[in-house]
């Protein structure tokens, strides 16, 4: 399976934007060894209501129908029991100790249970490609949280190392790399040469 649900381009105007749609939906691939996480999802929002729809829209071809979705309420402030979507009803559970706060549970009456990485609406574009890409990586092996973890942690190294970066390119801009150079031409020993030698006794 393929990457098959993308934000639409923004329109101001009569003017598409230029920007490239960002990737919302990745499944791991077709035929693939089963995984704690079958892909990722990037939902705009935490509004169960508003953003199954779209989900389900792009699901029941390749999944057949979804008919019932689990969360943990961790992240969603609103949890309805039915969702009106695309001709049918999906039904909305949840499990507070039992199921992963990042995982998304759902079920096909034709293909069973298919478990997706959700993306807290939020994340940076930069961030959410990488969990994509990972989450839908047949050699995965971390759980939804796992994913958000390791995301985070590569997030703040990241930004530490650009801030190092741009602390250096400061220092030397500054002439940082050459004061050590600059302080005096003349060695050490020469400046302790020119010290007072006491006389005998005191």
């Amino acid at each position: 399976m393929t990457a098959t649900m993308f934000d639409k381009p923004a329109v101001e105007g009569r003017t598409f934007s230029s920007s490239p749609p960002l990737l919302r939906l990745q499944l791991a691939p077709l035929g693939t060894a089963p995984a704690l996480i079958d892909g990722a999802w990037w939902p705009r929002s935490r509004d169960l209501t508003a953003e199954l729809p779209a989900l389900t829209a792009v699901l029941d071809p390749l999944w057949g129908r979804i008919t019932h979705v689990t969360v943990n309420p961790a992240f969603w402030p609103a949890i309805p029991r039915k969702v009106p979507v695309q001709g049918h009803v999906v039904k909305v559970g949840w499990f507070k100790a039992e199921q992963d706060p990042h995982k998304l549970l759902l079920l096909s009456y034709t293909a069973g249970r298919w478990d997706l990485l959700v993306i807290p609406p939020e994340t940076d574009d930069v961030t959410a490609a990488r969990l994509m890409t990972t989450a839908a990586d047949p050699a995965r092996r971390l759980t939804a949280s796992g994913l958000i973890q390791e995301a985070e942690l590569f997030r703040v190294a990241a930004e530490a190392a650009a801030w190092d970066s741009a602390r250096e390119t400061v220092w030397d801009s500054e002439g940082g790399h050459d004061a050590r150079h600059t302080s005096s031409h003349s060695p050490v020993g020469a400046a302790i040469g020119r010290l007072p030698i006491p006389a005998p006794g005191m």
